[in-house]
């Protein structure tokens, strides 16, 4: 099992690392906007949250030589299930047509740093 820190990302405050890769799977971490460089100030805007956690999946994921279209799980946590159209929307702008992966999304009481929007993902290597 490798243990991965994102370059671009900031050291997580929290005991564990932003992905853990095998030799088949790359499980990323839940990431919220305020995870990330500048994203406390997005905090409370869905969509700019959305596409900021959105982003940084990405190049998490183009670290290990992949692409949006490996992600075969993905988990959203919402703050309120009202601005799942917002999420939608900006999610939908991440995938190649047809692409997109199995997928769960909740209502959720309270996230860190007052943020609306947080996602884990699970992708397929090789």
């Amino acid at each position: 099992m490798q243990r991965y820190i994102a370059p671009h990302l900031p050291q997580p405050a929290q005991p564990f690392p932003h992905a853990v890769a095998d030799d088949r799977y790359l499980f990323l971490s839940g990431l919220v906007a305020a995870d990330l460089p500048d994203g406390a100030a997005l905090a409370g805007d869905t969509a700019a949250e959305a596409r900021a956690v959105m982003a940084a999946i990405r190049d998490i994921l183009a670290d290990d030589g992949l692409t949006t279209a490996a992600l075969v799980r993905v988990d959203v946590y919402l703050t309120d299930l009202d601005a799942m159209p917002a999420f939608d929307a900006v999610y939908a702008e991440f995938f190649p047509a047809g692409a997109t992966p199995a997928r769960t999304c909740v209502e959720i009481a309270r996230l860190f740093g007052g943020c609306t929007v947080e996602v884990t993902a699970t992708a397929r290597r090789g």
